[in-house]
């Protein structure tokens, strides 16, 4: 066994201590109830800060940066973090098995990933690993917690929480966060605290097809390079949640928008390097792009999940949620197409500008963008049986406005306001809101 995986199995030994919480969680007495459920971690921090270098239980525990700085930072930052959120738990009613689940996945799913590390140094299964051991971590500890304070677990949501932690962390750890725990747990824990809180069903058959479905076009993403290792992850997790959520329909538009808008971009990709406007990482999609382009439909179907909790029509979200990604469709087709020809002209004076100006438009591209919308419209009058052939144009014209309002900003404030990934989103941001609004002006959302 390396040095990694013994650090690994003994952070995850430590995160064992999360149970605490659900065993003195239910003391009637709140001061001796934080006192029970934080002070294992806090004194395991003391040590770690104590503990002298050169020890046995020093080189267990210390990572690398550790040792320059002699001191385990690293396991009392994680032991922190963890009394941290196991105060929030007593203190402010984060479920019980979100706490466990989250401390669990991340320090055993780290023993995963190290563990696959011996065989192969692939990021991709290296990354698997963390994700399957962190799934089935999360998933026991969470069922577990359930059992101790007799609370009865609800299978295919806890399994959604599960699976969603880890995708989420293996993310952060990936691309935002290396090897920040503290930060990871964090985050995770309060995505999934909010996941709790929507009432929707959530199928344990659904949940099983998004995994197949997503995992499987996110490694064909991965491996076909239109998606860097953190684009696939993020793909794959917007993917799940869109099915879970929402609805395979909703899926529907959003991987057409990954699959299409990837292979427009590896689409006569030498001559857009020789031209100045090709994508960077060779056409792969990273977090940040795929996120600039997601997040206001990922947005848009967590309100759906949560609008019969606030007497909001869902159907609302769906048409914001459509505009969006035929917008996120539409300028991808219209930047990706439209730059190979000649003679564009900045879209505020109409005057000719050298291809890949911020801004600049050919008709040829405008063409390509109406097609994208288009081809989000047609996904969801054929998925959505009430959505009507008006449904479909409320669509289209969303898509064209977002498209436009990419254009405008880019000649007006990209640069120097915003940089490209703040003006894809506030571009799927428009057409968002310009589907809805058009939706509930034509009576749409009341259908």
């Amino acid at each position: 066994m390396t040095s990694t995986v013994r650090r690994a199995a003994a952070f995850a030994l430590v995160g064992s201590l999360a149970f605490a919480v659900p065993v003195f969680a239910r003391i009637d007495e709140p001061a001796f109830a934080t006192v029970a459920t934080a002070g294992p971690f806090l004194v395991v921090a003391a040590f770690a800060l104590a503990i002298e270098q050169g020890t046995t239980a020093f080189e267990l525990f210390a990572r690398p940066g550790d040792r320059r700085d002699g001191k385990l930072y690293g396991l009392a930052g994680f032991t922190l973090a963890a009394a941290g959120l196991a105060i929030f738990t007593v203190g402010f009613g984060m479920p019980h098995h979100v706490f466990v689940g989250t401390v669990l996945l991340v320090s055993f799913g780290n023993l995963g990933s190290q563990i696959v590390r011996l065989w192969t140094s692939d990021r991709a299964l290296a990354t698997a690993g963390f994700v399957t051991v962190g799934t089935v971590a999360a998933a026991v500890g969470q069922f577990s917690s359930a059992w101790l304070v007799d609370v009865p677990a609800q299978v295919p949501r806890l399994a959604f929480l599960a699976t969603s932690g880890a995708l989420l962390a293996a993310l952060l750890r990936a691309v935002l966060f290396q090897r920040d725990d503290p930060l990871v747990m964090a985050v995770v824990a309060m995505f999934l605290w909010l996941f709790t809180t929507l009432t929707g069903d959530i199928s344990t058959t659904r949940i099983a097809v998004a995994l197949a479905v997503t995992v499987v076009l996110g490694y064909a993403s991965y491996a076909l390079e239109t998606a860097s290792l953190p684009g696939m992850l993020t793909g794959v997790l917007l993917g799940l949640w869109t099915i879970v959520l929402g609805d395979y329909g909703w899926f529907a538009m959003l991987i057409a928008f990954f699959g299409i808008g990837g292979l427009a971009a590896k689409y006569r990709y030498e001559e857009k390097k020789r031209r100045g406007i090709a994508e960077e990482n060779e056409g792969a999609r990273g977090s940040r792009n795929v996120l600039a382009n997601s997040l206001v439909a990922l947005v848009a179907v967590l309100a759906s999940a949560a609008s019969p909790d606030f007497g909001v029509p869902s159907r609302l979200f769906l048409f914001a949620f459509a505009g969006s990604v035929a917008a996120a469709m539409s300028d991808t087709l219209s930047s990706e197409l439209g730059g190979l020809f000649d003679r564009p002209r900045l879209i505020t004076t109409l005057q000719v500008v050298e291809p890949g100006t911020d801004g600049a438009v050919t008709w040829q591209g405008e063409l390509a963008g109406l097609a994208g919308a288009a081809i989000v419209a047609a996904i969801a009058l054929l998925t959505f049986g009430t959505i009507q052939p008006i449904g479909a144009g409320v669509i289209v014209a969303a898509g064209v406005a977002g498209m436009t309002v990419d254009s405008i900003l880019g000649a007006t404030i990209e640069g120097w306001l915003v940089g490209n990934q703040g003006v894809n989103f506030l571009a799927t941001l428009s057409a968002a809101l310009v589907g809805g609004a058009l939706a509930v002006v034509v009576g749409l959302t009341t259908l």
